[in-house]
């Protein structure tokens, strides 16, 4: 059992013997199948925090020649697969080569030795593996694989955690340059295939496409834009956040609200980190957050590409946008394009993408705050930041019926939301109101044209938790050249209210006109109960 070669099921059992793992070893079952057929050259991308180096561990105690896992392993899910108890199967009978690039690239003193430095230790641990084959100093990692290879038929896993390290850090040329040699010597090499039964990398970002893409075009690549297959393996999926929340006493659409929102390829993914320390603390709130910082975010909006503030704005009031991800090279110094920086963001969890739309928007309540501290840091939002921090007096003052108050924010909204071409746009009077009042998707589930016996209300919010501070649910309908009046009357005539069939309690009819000559709001409140 060594450091790098054939290690042991140790990093694995202490994730175990937390209490905190989800099962995903039917992960393992998928990969089976990909060595089985061929397709054994693996890149899964995925965000921070996501569960990656878990999966290395996992994927490296089942396969490693280095430790004996079979009870490990006995009450999950992959004990059900016929090929783990098969004599003729993989469970623990791999070489496994397991690599750690952050740990590698942060603990060594003279970065530019660092791929030859690793290479040694690797084949320090080979020669002691199979001491009946000759590996030199001088032979290349890649090379003395095939010595082994060629000596004894045994092949080699290759797992490489935090690959795209090198790429983030923005290593030196000399650095990067040892490190494409490196890929290139293991993947690209027809002699060496067969020697190599599976390699799996996993970091943040996809290949890169301008500088390592040749090294790595015959991987298959999985990533939060299209998962396939792999898709339920990104993060926790609703029937294991459900089976969290029930074991530990939670509520579950509280937690859908807070972390839910990556949907790749059908599948409702929940930030791993987030759902495993809310369950720890009995308390919902930003977790995710606290391990990175949102200047992700800001140093991107800065940049201000053409278009790019309308577009957060828009994200930042609910709606989604329409994202190229097909531009963006996946490096950290070629971004060219508000698309290039969504689609970085939401390879970094930042924002969500949906496949068939090809839009993005803002995941869940933790993001938000995370968008909204940005923000906050970058001058050029400072009219964004005010109306963000207005936003909860705004909602107090629509609960205590303060109408002329609500009319004045949303003079302030609706101008900022809107250029001078869509000024009158009914989208950009809606964009105004969801943005004014994003402080209440703190409480508030927010659904826009909801569907009605006789119609669509506009929006209507409801409290997630009914009762608390007296919140009372409201329906919002908006006109406009209009009057308050008249969309007071409509609520109650086509009774959108009727719609909330499992809530009970104080209502607020919140009728919202807009005057396009005089460019400003006027606003009704009535109280209703239910």
């Amino acid at each position: 059992m060594g450091i790098y070669l054939n290690p042991g099921n140790e990093n694995f059992k202490r994730t175990l013997l937390s209490g905190k793992y989800v099962d995903k070893t039917g992960m393992i079952s998928v990969i089976n199948k990909f060595m089985d057929t061929g397709n054994n050259y693996i890149c899964m991308s995925r965000p921070r925090r996501f569960g990656k180096t878990i999966a290395c561990n996992m994927l490296s105690a089942y396969y490693s020649k280095g430790c004996n896992s079979e009870e490990l392993f006995a009450p999950y899910k992959i004990a059900q697969d016929p090929d783990f108890k098969n004599p003729n199967g993989k469970l623990n009978t791999q070489n496994v080569i397991k690599i750690d690039m952050n740990s590698e690239y942060q603990n060594c003193l003279d970065k530019n030795q660092l791929i030859l430095r690793l290479m040694d230790k690797i084949k320090d641990e080979m020669a002691v593996e199979f001491p009946e084959v000759s590996i030199r100093k001088d032979d290349s990692l890649g090379e003395s694989l095939l010595k082994v290879y060629a000596a004894t038929r045994e092949t080699f896993i290759i797992i490489i955690d935090e690959y795209d390290v090198l790429v983030r850090e923005q290593a030196s040329k000399e650095l990067f340059d040892a490190y494409l040699s490196l890929l290139n010597g293991l993947f690209k090499s027809d002699t060496l295939r067969p020697a190599i039964s599976l390699a799996y990398l996993t970091g943040i970002l996809p290949v890169v496409r301008d500088k390592i893409q040749s090294k790595l075009n015959n991987f298959e690549e999985y990533t939060i834009l299209d998962a396939s297959e792999m898709a339920e393996y990104i993060g926790f999926t609703t029937d294991e956040v459900r089976a969290l929340c029930d074991k530990n006493g939670m509520d579950f659409e509280e937690c859908r609200r807070w972390y839910d929102g990556y949907h790749p390829n059908g599948f409702e993914i929940y930030n791993p980190e987030s759902v495993i320390k809310s369950m720890e603390k009995m308390r919902y709130g930003s977790y995710w957050g606290k391990t990175s910082s949102y200047e992700a975010i800001a140093d991107r909006i800065r940049q201000n590409f053409e278009g790019t503030k309308d577009d957060v704005i828009k994200m930042l009031s609910g709606e989604s946008v329409f994202v190229n991800v097909t531009s963006y090279l996946n490096t950290m110094d070629q971004f060219v394009s508000k698309d290039d920086l969504f689609t970085y963001l939401i390879h970094l969890g930042y924002l969500a993408y949906d496949i068939d739309a090809e839009t993005c928007r803002i995941p869940n309540g933790e993001v938000r705050r995370e968008w909204m501290n940005a923000v906050a840091a970058v001058e050029d939002y400072a009219v964004t930041d005010d109306i963000i921090k207005n936003s909860r007096q705004l909602l107090e003052d629509t609960v205590s019926g303060n109408e002329d108050a609500v009319a004045k924010a949303l003079d302030v909204a609706h101008i900022h939301v809107t250029s001078n071409r869509s000024y009158n746009n009914e989208d950009a009077l809606q964009s105004a109101i969801y943005l004014a009042y994003i402080y209440a998707l703190n409480e508030y589930t927010v659904i826009k044209e909801m569907t009605t016996g006789k119609g669509f209300a506009d929006v209507v919010f409801i409290p997630v938790q009914p009762g608390k501070e007296n919140r009372p649910a409201m329906v919002i309908e908006l006109k406009r050249n209009g009057c308050t009046e008249s969309a007071i009357d409509q609520i109650k005539e086509k009774r959108y209210f009727d719609s909330l069939t499992h809530y009970h309690g104080n209502l607020l009819f919140v009728g919202i006109n807009y005057d396009e000559k005089e460019k400003t709001h006027t606003c009704k409140i009535e109280r209703f109960v239910k």
